[in-house]
């Protein structure tokens, strides 16, 4: 296979990470979820069932797309520097588990809504207050998996840098981006109110931007130069 074939289809598994991510992760919780209200977040996703439900099917494929991107990826980049290109895979691969395992809180909170029979020795505020504590459980699984996203993104943006054939300003902000993860998870972990300090977003810019830029230079631009890998 050819080097522009292969980074093709490796920008093409990047934008399925991306916009089912996005999906996922930010565009189904705005909608559904008003952390301090439990019974508006309750009320939420009984009436937008499907939504709560798409948006784990997203998670699932973004989780598998992102099992086999780092593969795809390490076909490309490996000849740069195998050590970095194998590290990329063991960090990409070991969030995999964490996440798919982690999507178990969230079929927790539809057996909760199921309204089954079982469930009507609960009071309704005690329904909310486990619907709660099980998407406050997915977060926290979030949060160990964002370790590993960060990781996977200094061999990713390192390979990018040394290569001759890709952006190397995609490989600072990817490198960048590293950090930003880190800081945000031991922030959010030490601080409880780290996140209303309005920072994160500012500090995991550089990694959205790079991964952005990569997917969409793999997937229109491809390389700068065709030849043939192994």
């Amino acid at each position: 296979m050819d080097s522009k074939k292969t980074a093709r289809i490796a920008g093409l598994f990047y934008l399925v990470v991306v916009l089912t991510g996005i999906f996922n992760l930010a565009y189904v919780p705005s909608r559904l979820i008003t952390w301090d209200d439990p019974a508006a977040t309750f009320s939420s996703i009984m009436q937008q069932e499907m939504l709560f439900r798409l948006g784990i099917l997203a998670g699932i494929i973004c989780f598998i797309a992102f099992l086999i991107l780092p593969f795809i990826l390490y076909k490309l980049l490996h000849s740069i520097n195998k050590s970095y290109a194998t590290a990329m895979i063991m960090f990409a691969v070991v969030s995999v588990p964490i996440s798919l395992i982690n999507l178990l809180n969230k079929f927790s909170v539809l057996t909760l809504i199921s309204k089954a029979d079982y469930l009507k020795v609960f009071e309704t505020n005690e329904l909310h207050t486990q619907v709660m504590l099980y998407l406050d459980y997915y977060a926290n699984g979030i949060q160990i998996a964002s370790i590993f996203w960060g990781l996977w993104l200094f061999p990713l943006g390192y390979l990018v840098f040394k290569s001759d054939f890709l952006p190397k300003a995609l490989g600072i902000l990817l490198m960048a981006g590293c950090f930003g993860y880190l800081i945000n998870f031991t922030g959010r972990f030490l601080y409880p109110g780290y996140s209303e300090l309005g920072i994160s977003g500012f500090i995991s810019m550089p990694g959205s931007i790079g991964e952005i830029g990569i997917c969409l230079w793999l997937l229109i631009r491809g390389v700068k130069q065709k030849y043939t890998i192994e």
